[in-house]
C-alpha cells in the first residue's frame, strides 16, 4: 500500500496535500468539509494587524462622536466593559477549529509592527494553534530604503516571532528578494523551522472609465508552480532536511503535488483549486497523487522526495540560468500550433 504520509514543521500528516489560507478555512463548517475532503493540515486565514488597529480607530471615532457638544447624552449609554474585536473573533475560531477538526490547525499573522508580530504570535499560540505561518507581505516601494533595510527589518520580524512562541514557526516569503538563496537561508537562522514559497501578490488593475484603481483577486493557474518547484530545488540541497519547505501557487492536480514533493517540498498547498472546483478536489488530488506513485514504483513520498533537486536532478543547470538560451531557442512556429 502506498504511504502518503510526511512531516512538515514537526506535524506528522496523512498526506502532502495541506488546504492553504483560504475564506473556506475562515469558518468553522467550510473547514470541517475541507479536512473531510482529505485536507492533512489546514492554514487559517491571515490575521491581519491594519484590522485589528482600523477597527480601534473606527470604534474610537464613533464613541467620540458628539461627545464635545452633548456631553450630558454619554451618561444614556450603558458601560461596556468589552467587545469582540478582530483578534479576539481570531482567537475564538483558533480553538473552535481545535475542538471540532483531528487535523493540525496552522495559524497565519501579518502585522506591521515588530510589538505586534510578537504580541499576536503569543495570543495565537495561548489559543492552540499547531504552528504559525508568518506572511510577510509588503512592496519596496520606498527609494529611501536599500534591499539590505528591508530585509533586515524582515529578520528582525521573524526573530520577535521566535521569541514570543514555542509553537512551530514558518515563513511565507515572496519571490522578489533581491538574493533568495541568502535570505532563505538568513530566515532559516533567524528562528524558522520551515519556508513556505511563495506568497502571491495580488495586482491591481486600472478602470479606464473612472481612471480609478481596481482591486481584482484572480485565482492562481498551474503555470505559476514553476517558480516555487525551481527555488526549491535550489533551496532543498541548502537547507538540508531539517527545514520544512511548503510548495504554494499553482498547485492544481496530483501530479502537481508530485512535483513538488519531486523537487524537496515536504507538503503542497491548494486554494485556488479548492475554490474552483470545491473541497472534493481534494479527493482527487489525492487519488491522482496515489496513482501516479504506484503507477512509477513508489512505495511512499519519503521515498519520492527530493528525486529531481539542484543536486540530485541529471541536469543541475537546468533550474539556473545555464539553460536560459537553450529554452529560448526550443521555440519554433510548429510549438504555437
Amino acid at each position: 500500500m502506498t504511504d502518503l504520509s510526511t512531516r512538515y514543521l514537526g506535524l506528522d500528516l496523512r498526506t502532502p496535500i495541506v488546504a492553504s489560507a483560504s475564506p473556506l478555512n475562515g469558518e468553522l463548517a467550510s473547514a470541517q468539509r475541507v479536512q473531510d475532503s482529505g485536507a492533512s493540515a489546514i492554514v487559517m486565514p491571515s490575521l491581519f494587524e491594519e484590522e485589528i488597529v482600523n477597527e480601534e480607530i473606527e470604534l474610537n471615532r464613533a464613541l467620540d462622536a458628539g461627545s464635545g457638544h452633548f456631553a450630558e447624552a454619554l451618561d444614556y449609554f450603558p458601560n461596556v466593559d468589552s467587545f469582540a474585536t478582530v483578534s479576539d473573533r481570531y482567537l475564538a475560531l483558533i480553538e473552535r477549529l481545535k475542538e471540532h477538526l483531528s487535523v493540525p490547525v496552522i495559524a497565519s499573522l501579518n502585522a506591521t509592527t515588530t510589538s505586534g508580530w510578537a504580541r499576536h504570535a503569543a495570543l495565537i499560540e495561548q489559543a492552540g494553534a499547531d504552528a504559525l505561518e508568518l506572511n510577510l507581505y509588503h512592496v519596496a516601494a520606498d527609494p529611501e530604503r536599500t534591499a539590505a533595510e528591508w530585509e533586515s527589518t524582515d529578520l528582525d520580524v521573524v526573530r520577535a516571532a521566535r521569541a514570543a512562541i514555542g509553537i512551530p514557526l514558518a515563513v511565507k516569503l515572496s519571490p522578489y528578494y533581491s538574493a533568495m538563496a541568502n535570505f532563505a537561508r538568513e530566515v532559516v537562522e533567524a528562528g524558522a523551522d520551515g519556508l513556505v514559497l511563495f506568497n502571491r501578490f495580488y495586482q491591481p488593475d486600472l478602470d479606464l472609465d473612472t481612471l480609478e484603481v481596481v482591486n481584482r483577486v484572480e485565482l492562481s493557474h498551474p503555470g505559476e508552480l514553476r517558480l516555487p518547484l525551481r527555488w526549491i530545488a535550489i533551496l532543498r540541497p541548502q537547507l538540508g532536511d531539517d527545514v520544512s519547505v511548503a510548495a504554494t501557487s499553482g498547485v492544481h492536480t496530483g501530479t502537481d503535488v508530485v512535483k513538488a514533493i519531486m523537487v524537496g517540498a515536504d507538503v503542497a498547498m491548494l486554494t485556488s483549486a479548492i475554490l474552483r472546483h470545491g473541497p472534493d478536489r481534494l479527493r482527487l488530488v489525492e487519488a491522482e497523487l496515489t496513482t501516479w506513485m504506484t503507477e512509477h514504483d513508489y512505495e511512499s513520498v519519503a521515498q519520492m522526495r527530493g528525486s529531481a533537486t539542484q543536486t540530485t536532478s541529471g541536469d543541475p543547470s537546468a533550474f539556473e540560468r545555464a539553460n536560459y538560451v537553450q529554452m529560448l531557442h526550443s521555440w519554433s512556429t510548429s510549438s504555437s500550433r
